[in-house]
């Protein structure tokens, strides 16, 4: 059984357009089981929990600083080794929480709390199973809904995204890999991080819009999750102000609404809704927290290249991997504050 969710207008994933809004996204009696199926696994990756600090060395490089920053549950959006805006705003972020000046920079400060534990670099032996899973990308609403899952459709896809990696820094790591011949058992270096979990609780999720960020604190202040956001294009979409969220899902399906596209051809062709499955290649990703507001809510998207880079139309995007870390978090009534 899947887990249904009709997201309406005001949201739009990666890609995707969307207009504005009648009833608020919900998950529907009728399409929601009292508890979640058993379902295969939709893209994230099984490994052993994480502590938020593991005890380690200090970071050497921008790498290794990505590493240990996604490891502790500061996203600096794709892992690529580069001091980018994202990489800075997270270690900014790191060094406040750490009572450090938010330099962005890899002063002695900061390497002396910032630690990463060895290997820094994990293994990634491909199976049948996900091998036989790839599919090419959908061309149409219809194939979409056509499919039975919307896994990765490629292996490169698959990497990069389990391990929070860019796909160009993967083929750098493994510049002698055939990524057009892949046998099961292969095997590729990757970034070595895995789901984070914390032992702090959340009490507030903040939206901060001038800044694309998303940031989750526990009732001390402390950050216990930060991550790159889309926001909505449109000014007036931008909801200030406090929500909560009103539901939780995982591994979310789409309800492809023809009425919410009225500039696609396709769509007014079809004339009726369409069922897309859940999937990391689903329009809203792997996760769907809804909020209190018609048409809002936090999800994951297919394109985790292009969070805060890009916008949106309504909802808030984040990565997949940071849409799962939320997920994990979140609860029904957790407050978010949509700040300027």
């Amino acid at each position: 059984m899947i887990l249904r969710l009709l997201l309406l207008a005001g949201c739009c994933a990666a890609g995707l357009a969307a207009a504005p809004a009648d009833p608020a996204p919900s998950a529907r009696p009728e399409d929601t089981p009292a508890q979640p199926a058993d379902t295969p696994d939709k893209g994230t990756p099984a490994a052993e929990p994480e502590a938020a600090l593991p005890a380690g060395r200090p970071v050497a490089d921008w790498i290794e600083a990505q590493v240990a920053l996604h490891r502790a549950g500061f996203s600096c959006g794709s892992i690529d080794g580069v001091r980018g805006p994202q990489t800075v705003a997270a270690l900014q972020a790191f060094q406040r929480n750490e009572g450090l000046r938010a330099t962005g920079e890899l002063d002695e400060p900061t390497r002396a709390k910032l630690l990463v534990a060895d290997p820094v670099f994990t293994p990634h032996t491909f199976t049948a199973a996900e091998l036989g899973r790839r599919k090419p990308a959908p061309e149409t609403w219809l194939e979409k809904s056509q499919r039975t899952e919307l896994y990765y459709a490629t292996a490169l896809e698959l990497v990069a995204e389990r391990y929070h990696a860019s796909p160009k820094f993967i083929p750098r790591l493994n510049p002698d890999f055939n990524w057009e011949e892949i046998l099961p058992g292969a095997k590729v270096q990757a970034p070595a991080v895995g789901p984070f979990t914390t032992a702090l609780k959340a009490a507030r999720v903040h939206v901060r819009l001038g800044e694309h960020v998303l940031e989750v604190t526990d009732e001390t202040g402390r950050i216990v999750l930060h991550c790159p956001v889309s926001i909505a294009r449109d000014v007036e979409k931008r909801p200030v102000g406090e929500l909560h969220v009103t539901v939780v899902i995982p591994d979310p399906d789409y309800t492809f609404d023809p009425a919410v596209y009225p500039e696609s051809p396709e769509a007014q062709a079809l004339g009726r809704k369409l069922i897309f499955p859940p999937g990391p290649n689903n329009p809203v990703g792997l996760a769907w927290i809804g909020l209190d507001r018609t048409g809002y809510g936090i999800h994951g998207t297919p394109d985790p290249e292009k969070v805060g880079r890009t916008e949106s139309h309504g909802c808030f995007r984040l990565a997949n991997w940071d849409a799962v870390a939320l997920l994990a978090i979140a609860w029904v009534g957790l407050p978010v504050v949509v700040e300027p």
